[in-house]
């Protein structure tokens, strides 16, 4: 987690990049953003391509981005900033319809989670504070249904580092595909939530997750978590 997402915590402002082809979208979000205490939106971008070059010069804490737009889309932006920053931000991938298969691609390459357009004022300043966070999954059973579904259409192979995990991290990790955080992690496995937060970096760096979103994506795939 890097310094600038768990300064949140700490009461300082999440800076915010807003991604959309659309200018009335972004100065919506911008407007919503901007009212809310501790939140600043610090750029825009109207390309992909501009995306990734604001991202890298402001260096924010959650990136909003739009999945269609032109140049490069969402998925290759997205894919291009966690490349190529040390410290990336949290994307949250902007869609229309929440069974895109577009919004499955970029949770795989590693956004954080996604966004309905449509959704209200108060969803939007929740989901930017709770991925900021980074300890819970937004809108997990949205995230766990596109993950089972695609998952059918795989042949899972349970890859390497599913054996390496132990008793204990598996554990944590189907956990973490219900949707639950560390705090109800560690309520439901009777430890601290210090000790859930260890098992959950140990899950992602074996799994070679950036985060719970891309674990779980990761788990179903593998045939680790089954749909039902």
């Amino acid at each position: 987690m890097s310094a600038r997402v768990s300064a949140d915590t700490a009461g300082a402002v999440i800076r915010v990049v807003v991604a959309d082809d659309e200018r009335m979208v972004r100065t919506a979000l911008r407007v919503i953003l901007d009212a809310e205490p501790g939140l600043r939106v610090v750029g825009e971008a109207s390309t992909g391509a501009e995306a990734v070059s604001v991202v890298r010069a402001e260096r924010p804490d959650v990136v909003l981005m739009d999945v269609r737009m032109p140049e490069i889309d969402g998925i290759r932006a997205t894919e291009q900033i966690l490349a190529g920053m040390a410290e990336p931000p949290r994307i949250v991938v902007v869609t229309t319809f929440e069974n895109d298969a577009y919004v499955y691609d970029a949770l795989r390459v590693g956004a954080a989670g996604f966004l309905l357009k449509r959704a209200a004022a108060e969803e939007l300043v929740g989901a930017v504070r709770l991925v900021a966070r980074s300890d819970s999954l937004l809108y997990p059973a949205a995230v766990r249904g596109l993950a089972a579904e695609h998952a059918r259409h795989r042949a899972p192979a349970a890859p390497p580092w599913v054996a390496r995990l132990t008793e204990r991290e598996a554990e944590v990790l189907r956990l973490v595909a219900t949707g639950l955080t560390n705090a109800e992690i560690a309520g439901r496995m009777g430890v601290g939530a210090a000790t859930v937060k260890t098992h959950v970096a140990a899950v992602l760096a074996k799994s070679g997750a950036r985060d719970r979103t891309q674990a779980v994506i990761l788990a179903y795939e593998s045939g680790f978590v089954r749909a039902g």
